[in-house]
């Protein structure tokens, strides 16, 4: 088995032959998100509320069981049969190392990781490393699990050099393994700087290759791998490297400014959106690969008798995405592969344990809109858009345009702020309550609930997906 090696614009084989990586992510796994698997807030607010309302030991004991039922070999033999030949693992890098005792590896992070990394060895299936979660959060947003909307990782060097020796760590543990494609060092970084952002992955680069000379590393743009601009001639020092852009399109989400109806115009957006984020590549002659991307789900629970209409349309939006991937015989990842019936290919039934007990929960929390992923604000919007209209009023607009702007525009920073961090902080102990009183066996049935048996299958979306990852390996 040899190293996947990036060769010129391409990723290919020991032969130099093509290979082009189709698949998914596998968020909420390692790296909890809260509208994957309905906990309000961010993960270590959950883990520590959950541990104090039940205890550490049954906490513990939770959490190890959903991570080993949420991705099983059931569903990497799912995965291979849909075509796919790839599955990106974000991770937390709590998992490996504790703040309050830093630098000290757990070797414990490996035990799931390694499970899954095999189990799709096994079945042909390459995987991605992706340290989703940094230390001091390497991103604005909900995903970085800070707790905060300011990235830190940018302003204290101490977290950089915990990311750069957690990397260390990570290549000496899996420099022999083939079947990983590569590393994705820092997901979606936000940089307001600009250039700590290319200091840094200078440093993890020269990290990595002292310990492992073989895999390829894929590199995110900055501001949510989507700028390229500042990247200058840095990649001339960077060997066997790729870089990632999240091609995500409003069109997609509920938040789009009009009905996706595939027409020229719309399909020209995309296509301008796509190219943009990748125009840095192809002036140099780099790689690029598409680590995120994809639209979000109508639930018949919320958005009842519009349901079928709207996840219609996205999945046009879907296709048309599919149309210029193929065209560019781009790699890609999307986004995600299981949830609880938002976003994911498979997704959690309702009619489990888990989602059963919390349903009135959940529906408060869709109420709320307490979660960012593609938010449905209509119940709530009416009490924050005085605040919005009162900083409009307030502030000129270029005083609105704080980074990461234009991605958050002043309305989602407020949104951000006050729903998605302040409302939903007062959520975190309601989540955990339901949790009380529960012995050993009670917890494993709630965990049991994302088993792959348990799951349904969003079939319109896993028939296009086979169906495109086949046209682009006949090409």
């Amino acid at each position: 088995m040899a190293f996947i090696k990036v060769s010129g614009t391409k990723l290919v084989d020991k032969d130099g032959k093509e290979i082009i990586l189709r698949g998914a992510g596998l968020g909420g796994w390692m790296n909890m998100e809260n509208f994957m698997t309905g906990y309000p807030g961010t993960e270590y607010q959950i883990r520590t509320a959950l541990a104090e309302v039940i205890g550490p030991e049954k906490s513990e004991f939770f959490f190890d069981k959903f991570l080993e039922y949420f991705f099983s070999e059931d569903d990497v033999i799912f995965f291979k049969q849909l075509g796919l030949n790839c599955i990106r693992i974000p991770f937390n890098y709590r998992h490996f190392e504790d703040d309050m005792n830093p630098r000290v590896l757990k070797t414990s992070g490996f035990k799931h990781l390694d499970r899954v990394i095999d189990a799709c060895a096994k079945h042909g299936i390459y995987t991605i490393l992706d340290l989703h979660t940094a230390p001091g959060g390497q991103n604005t947003d909900w995903h970085s699990d800070a707790g905060t909307h300011i990235a830190n990782l940018w302003i204290h060097k101490d977290f950089q050099d915990r990311v750069i020796w957690l990397w260390e760590q990570l290549a000496e543990h899996y420099k022999d393994n083939a079947w990983i494609a590569g590393y994705n060092p820092l997901n979606e970084p936000t940089d307001p700087s600009q250039s700590r952002l290319i200091e840094f992955y200078g440093r993890v680069h020269k990290a990595i290759r002292k310990i492992d000379p073989y895999h390829a590393i894929f590199f995110d743009g900055n501001t949510f791998a989507s700028d390229f601009s500042h990247f200058g001639d840095a990649h001339k020092d960077w060997d066997n490297t790729a870089y990632a852009i999240h091609d995500y399109t409003l069109f997609g989400f509920p938040a789009s400014p009009e009905s996706y109806v595939s027409s020229d115009v719309q399909k020209r957006r995309l296509r301008r959106s796509y190219e943009k984020k990748r125009e840095w590549m192809d002036q140099n002659g780099l790689c690029v690969w598409n680590g995120e991307w994809g639209p979000v789900y109508a639930r018949k629970q919320y958005e009842g008798e519009r349901t079928d209409a709207i996840n219609t349309e996205r999945f046009r939006v879907l296709k048309d995405q599919l149309e210029m991937y193929n065209k560019d015989r781009l790699s890609w990842s999307i986004w995600l592969y299981k949830d609880i019936g938002f976003q994911g290919m498979v997704y959690v039934s309702l009619d489990t344990p888990y989602m059963k007990h919390f349903k009135d929960f959940l529906a408060k929390k869709h109420r709320l809109a307490v979660d960012a992923w593609g938010t449905d604000t209509s119940a709530v919007q009416h009490i924050y858009q005085p605040l919005i209209d009162h900083i409009a009023q307030e502030f000129d607009e270029e005083h609105q345009h704080l980074y990461p702007w234009p991605v958050w525009k002043m309305s989602d920073r407020v949104g951000r702020l006050s729903r998605c961090i302040l409302v939903a902080e007062y959520l975190v102990k309601e989540w955990a309550e339901h949790f009380k009183g529960m012995d050993e066996a009670q917890l494993d049935e709630l965990a049991q609930s994302f088993k792959f048996s348990n799951c349904l299958h969003r079939d319109a979306l896993n028939k296009i997906l086979t169906e495109n990852a086949s046209l682009v390996a006949e090409q």
